[in-house]
């Protein structure tokens, strides 16, 4: 098995009927992290591991369609699972903004241009246009390169992540004609960050519930210049490897 992302929830903001909102695994041969924790994403993660088999878990910002169900993996880390340790990756507010503080959550404080590494698997994060402190990721491994957008405006882009991004997961919340309404891209302004940063594969999520899917697909490829995925749950890719 190469470096693959699986989804496992895709909604932005809110989860629409029988979806979840943000959620993604990301795998190795020999690494698990669960990246980002919106509602409904700690059930359809136990779908593809099992929790003591989850290495780390990244958490982009607080904002709750990206961190709540962190609540109830920390109870069944801790109360049923008897789990000792599990390394958590969040700016600093997640962490301030949290009950459920202590072991066996490790945390450790990321910022823009804060490193990890994680078994066999290479972290890098870089610091978003969105409110509160939100931070993009780069995960490097088994010879390709994987970007997540985590939520951004458009001051921000995938380029931040740096080059070589066989696959990039980028936020597209709404369409243009939605552009400025909120600190989010669009499928347009996703697009054309994927195309700036010479991505391989350009996935989109964060799609707002009602947002047709189709109008986002059709957005995103114009400005990409190919077409693009919109992600939903159960979705896995293998990203491949691209020269940098």
């Amino acid at each position: 098995m190469g470096l693959s992302l699986t989804v496992l929830g895709s909604c932005g903001s809110y989860p629409g009927p029988g979806r979840a909102c943000s959620g993604y695994l990301v795998r190795s041969a020999r690494t698990a992290i669960w990246v980002d924790c919106g509602p409904g994403t700690l059930s359809n993660l136990q779908r593809h591991v099992d929790l003591v088999d989850v290495d780390a878990v990244v958490v982009s910002h607080e904002h709750p369609d990206h961190s709540s169900e962190l609540a109830s993996f920390y109870v069944a880390a801790k109360y049923y699972l008897r789990l000792d340790r599990v390394p958590v990756f969040a700016p600093a507010s997640v962490r301030s903004t949290a009950y459920y503080d202590g072991a066996p959550l490790d945390w450790t404080a990321v910022r823009d241009g804060s490193t990890a590494t994680v078994g066999d698997l290479d972290l890098t994060f870089s610091r978003t246009d969105h409110g509160p402190e939100t931070v993009a990721l780069r995960v490097d491994g088994d010879g390709a390169s994987l970007g997540y957008s985590a939520d951004s405006g458009p001051h921000w882009s995938l380029s931040a992540l740096g080059t070589g991004l066989g696959l990039a997961v980028c936020e597209a919340t709404y369409l243009a004609d939605s552009e400025g309404r909120a600190q989010h891209m669009s499928a347009r302004q996703a697009g054309l960050a994927g195309r700036k940063a010479g991505v391989g594969r350009l996935v989109l999520t964060h799609v707002q519930p009602g947002v047709d899917h189709d109008a986002i697909r059709r957005e995103a490829s114009a400005a990409f210049g190919a077409g693009v995925d919109v992600a939903m749950e159960g979705d896995v890719y293998e990203v491949p490897a691209v020269a940098s």
